[in-house]
């Protein structure tokens, strides 16, 4: 019989990891909620948050954590950009258009990174890299606990912006009706642009609480934006509160799997769980039905 104490050390890891996937996802289903389009460069920007993290630290000496808000900025401005002056304008107002769009700036955007980084696996050395938290029976590495709690505080700010702010009633209204938030005077196109700047942002914050007990390579964002699919459309296509519960649940499900399985074999249970939503709730968890 698997001892409690190493299954309550299995559910505390996963959801240290469930609260970054589901920052991802949640900058995922805010671009999805409001352009209605999937953003095939999701894992491609995760990548290119990474690399930022590992380049302060590796050549200024900044830490992930103080690097935060210079990555959030930036990532932001990035965001903005690419949907300001690259996908808007190819895209010429088809949504099949941006699908292809952004499958098409992950592969420069990876291909770049193999171009300047190689294909070398980096990682950062801190000082708090190895360090562990006591939590009752479990021991947690203190970096993923900075990473669960961060994780959250940012999805809070992130629901207080759309929720408590003119933008986020902006972006809910474009979200709802474009049509008729461009009659009522909002810049519909610049709320497109800020709303992908902050799925971007997004981010970068999920990239300084995952480094320092992580790595990157030009491959790294692949299988993270996977799972933050998976997450997208378990909670509910457009759904914030679907998207933090079903990342934490994909943490848990994740640990607990690799537990009995392996890790190799760990994800297993995710995609179970998936079909099964698929199958007997296609709207998701939190989605409302059609």
């Amino acid at each position: 019989m698997l001892d409690p104490a190493i299954l309550f050390s299995s559910v505390l890891n996963g959801l240290t990891t469930g609260a970054v996937y589901a920052l991802i996802a949640l900058g995922l289903t805010l671009i999805y909620g409001v352009l209605h389009i999937i953003n095939f460069a999701h894992g491609a920007a995760l990548m290119v948050a990474l690399y930022a993290v590992y380049l302060l630290k590796d050549r200024l000496g900044i830490d992930p954590y103080a690097a935060l808000p210079l990555v959030v900025a930036g990532m932001f401005a990035l965001g903005y950009a690419l949907q300001r002056f690259v996908i808007n304008r190819a895209s010429h107002g088809k949504d099949e258009n941006i699908l292809l769009v952004t499958l098409g700036l992950a592969i420069v955007l990876e291909n770049l990174a193999l171009v300047w980084f190689k294909s070398d696996t980096r990682s950062i050395d801190t000082a708090y890299t190895l360090s562990t938290v006591e939590i009752g029976p479990a021991m947690i590495a203190l970096p993923k606990v900075i990473a669960f709690f961060g994780a959250l505080a940012v999805a809070a700010v992130l629901l207080w912006i759309l929720r408590g702010t003119d933008l986020g009633r902006a972006i809910r209204a474009v979200a709802r009706e474009k049509q008729g938030a461009r009659l009522m005077g909002i810049d519909v196109e610049k709320v497109y642009a800020l709303s992908f700047g902050i799925g971007m942002a997004c981010l970068g914050a999920a990239a300084c609480f995952l480094l320092p007990a992580y790595y990157v390579n030009p491959q790294v964002g692949s299988g993270f934006v996977l799972v933050a699919f998976t997450i997208v459309v378990l909670g509910g296509m457009g759904s914030f509160a679907g998207a933090l519960a079903g990342g934490l649940l994909i943490g848990v499900v994740e640990s607990i799997g690799g537990l009995f399985l392996g890790d190799s074999l760990g994800q297993m249970g995710i995609f179970a769980i998936f079909i099964a939503v698929l199958l007997f709730r296609p709207q998701g968890l939190f989605g409302a039905r059609g």
